[in-house]
């Protein structure tokens, strides 16, 4: 199981993964019943996650069930605990949208709810982030997680998320972080997929953001903050709920928070 799902994440888009491998995994999620393990997604109770990964396979990553990764556990917490998302009257633009949230943020009477994506077959519409086709100011909230670590304009991009959104609004822009480089590390003339994955750690990968990604957000006009949703809870809960990517805490774990004054 961890090879075919690592050779089938390291050469196909999660986007195109995500619109038959639910059928699958559904099927799968059967024989994982149990009750040592739970997806805050989804609220399935398994005995444990599906490994997941393209080059480190990671165990207990992804719910068979919902889709769902460490990261989007993580964020649905963060969700719940921390904003009024599932109550408050948000127009919502999510950029990339994963299949685990899509049907579940549709289903809520209190958002006005769009995904976008430049390929993505799940998406509503076709968005580039380079250049948003919505005017100044349209959303109260912005959900983008792992985009723009594929995306050479990044601060360009960040700029289009800083103009749609209301002022007063807020977002979630996470992107994988290397915590052991303090500068991020990007070579635009590296365009081969296999030295992209060799420098950058995947082969659509164009940069490797460091500790310097907040930085980054700010350059771009927001106001930053990193919200470590994982140091409220036990370490039963982090354990139940799946959320480490390697067995311990790191930049990774935890949610890049955007507000625009």
């Amino acid at each position: 199981m961890k090879f075919i799902i690592s050779l089938l994440t390291r050469y196909v888009p999660r986007r195109y993964l995500q619109v038959v491998s639910h059928f699958i995994l559904r099927m799968v999620s059967v024989f994982y019943i149990g009750n040592r393990k739970e997806c805050t997604v989804c609220g399935r109770k398994l005995r444990k996650f599906l490994p997941y990964g393209r080059i480190i396979k990671r165990n207990n990553a992804l719910c068979p069930s919902c889709l769902s990764l460490e990261r989007h556990r993580l964020i649905w917490l963060f969700l719940k605990t921390k904003t009024d998302f599932f109550t408050a009257e948000l127009k919502v633009l999510h950029v990339a949208p994963e299949y685990c949230f899509i049907k579940r943020f549709k289903a809520l009477p209190n958002l006005d709810y769009t995904t976008g994506d430049l390929e993505s077959p799940l998406a509503d519409i076709k968005l580039d982030i380079r250049e948003i086709p919505f005017g100044d100011g349209t959303f109260d909230v912005i959900i983008c997680n792992h985009t723009l670590e594929h995306v050479i304009e990044d601060l360009q991009s960040m700029q289009e998320f800083y103009r749609v959104l209301k002022p007063g609004g807020w977002g979630i822009l996470n992107s994988p972080i290397n915590e052991k480089r303090t500068v991020t590390y990007e070579d635009f003339s590296i365009t081969d997929p296999k030295e992209r994955e060799k420098h950058f750690g995947q082969r659509d990968h164009v940069r490797e953001y460091g500790l310097d990604y907040t930085d980054r957000l700010s350059e771009a006009g927001f106001n930053t903050d990193t919200q470590d949703i994982i140091a409220e809870l036990t370490p039963e809960e982090v354990e139940r709920f799946g959320l480490l990517h390697y067995d311990k805490q790191t930049a990774e774990d935890l949610i890049y928070l955007v507000n625009r004054d």
